[in-house]
């Protein structure tokens, strides 16, 4: 009984064989480019498209293939990270030429951040325009990863620098904090001294009578004969008959305590208690000169 099978030639069998054949080995050769690929742009050591024409067939095939607001979005993060990438580089040379400059000990020896990483992961992404598609968002992760670690680095650095330049702000503050100390009290000390003389104490009495009181020149000049007749304007006056102290004649003295506790070394402090004291008794210096020379005493 013949055969129901239709009749195959010898050349037709061994064509289909051939064809069978050539589509095995192209789906090999094309898994095998596509897994190199993959395992390139994973690394980020990515090669030239130049150097190496099957990635290119390949990366084409992928972008061919690519919606186009996926490829823009690609090109996109590429893009970012390139910009900040170049930002962390700048941004780390100038903190470490910012500690040079201050010339400041941040605690730390090692005042550079090491960028050579960073660095290479940009120049690829520099030329993205030649680099195969399927690479960007490998070599984009990557540089994203290296500029984290920069960014780190140089934040730390700053902060360092920071918490320098404050240390030394606080103690140059405190510095001059200390000197105006010095210099005010060297200023009051100086003043105290004049004052303490009969001039010092005539001229610090007619600047208080004025700015306290009001009192102008009528006023002070029957303050001068009243303090003449009293003290001769010397702090040091004492009464041995009365006890009565100081340039106003204070009986006792220690009620000059009311106006400072320097009352027994220091003018100034006697003067504003005896102004004080002829406001609240007499009224007026020339009303107290009055009263002294009608009993002679005020």
């Amino acid at each position: 009984m013949r055969s129901t099978r239709p009749f195959r030639s010898a050349h037709t069998i061994r064509r289909h064989t051939l064809t069978t054949s050539a589509v095995a080995v192209g789906a090999v050769i094309g898994m095998a480019a596509l897994t190199g690929l993959t395992s390139a742009a994973a690394s980020a050591n990515v090669r030239s498209p130049e150097t190496d024409p099957s990635n290119t067939v390949a990366s084409r095939l992928v972008a061919s293939t690519a919606e186009p607001e996926t490829l823009r979005t690609i090109q996109a993060d590429a893009k970012s990270a390139l910009g900040a990438a170049e930002v962390a580089v700048a941004a780390a040379s100038t903190v470490t030429a910012d500690i040079a400059a201050s010339g400041l000990d941040v605690g730390v020896a090692n005042t550079t951040v090491d960028t050579a990483a960073l660095r290479e992961q940009l120049d690829r992404l520099a030329g993205m325009d030649t680099l195969p598609v399927l690479f960007l968002p490998a070599v984009t992760d990557k540089a994203t990863e290296e500029t984290q670690h920069v960014t780190a680095q140089t934040s730390s650095l700053r902060d360092l620098l920071d918490a320098a330049k404050a240390k030394k702000a606080a103690e140059e503050a405190a510095a001059q904090a200390q000197r105006e100390a010095e210099a005010a009290a060297a200023a009051a000390a100086a003043a105290a001294a004049a004052a303490n003389t009969p001039e010092g104490a005539k001229a610090v009495a007619q600047q208080i009578a004025a700015s306290d009181y009001g009192w102008g020149s009528d006023q002070f000049s029957c303050l001068v004969s009243l303090w003449n007749r009293e003290s001769g304007w010397n702090y040091q006056a004492y009464n041995s008959g009365s006890g009565a102290t100081g340039i106003p004649q204070s009986l006792p003295g220690s009620k000059m305590a009311s106006a400072g506790a320097d009352w027994q070394t220091n003018a100034s402090t006697q003067i504003r208690w005896g102004l004080n004291y002829i406001r609240g008794s007499y009224g007026s210096p020339c009303a107290a000169w009055g009263h002294s020379n009608a009993t002679g005493w005020y």
